[in-house]
């Protein structure tokens, strides 16, 4: 199993509005696509204004699979017209456990 941590820093202020909007529509049409949502959180100490999601993938090539298939979905690209402009910057990690993890 492999985990992507996706980081996302929000214009100042924007936060509420962004969490709202993957509350009321977002966060459904990526688990339609990407199926093992491990958790989404805001953050309290550190980079501010910033939210973090993270998904479980069997491989490499499961991700993309999945990541392709929400990209083509219209309903995701149509959410994307409308946070982009809310969003600062980005970054991504792929995540490997180690033996002892919980998470294998």
């Amino acid at each position: 199993m492999i985990v992507e941590q996706r980081d996302y820093h929000v214009f100042p202020g924007k936060l509420p509005e962004v969490v709202r909007m993957y509350a009321d529509e977002g966060i459904a049409i990526q688990q339609e696509h990407l199926g093992n949502l491990i958790g989404w959180f805001t953050v309290d100490v550190g980079a501010l204004s910033t939210v973090v999601s993270m998904w479980g993938y069997e491989s490499h090539g499961e991700r993309e699979t999945r990541r392709a298939r929400l990209q083509a979905d219209p309903r995701w690209q149509d959410f994307l017209s409308r946070l982009q402009p809310l969003l600062h910057t980005q970054q991504n990690r792929i995540l490997v456990p180690v033996p002892f993890s919980p998470i294998k």
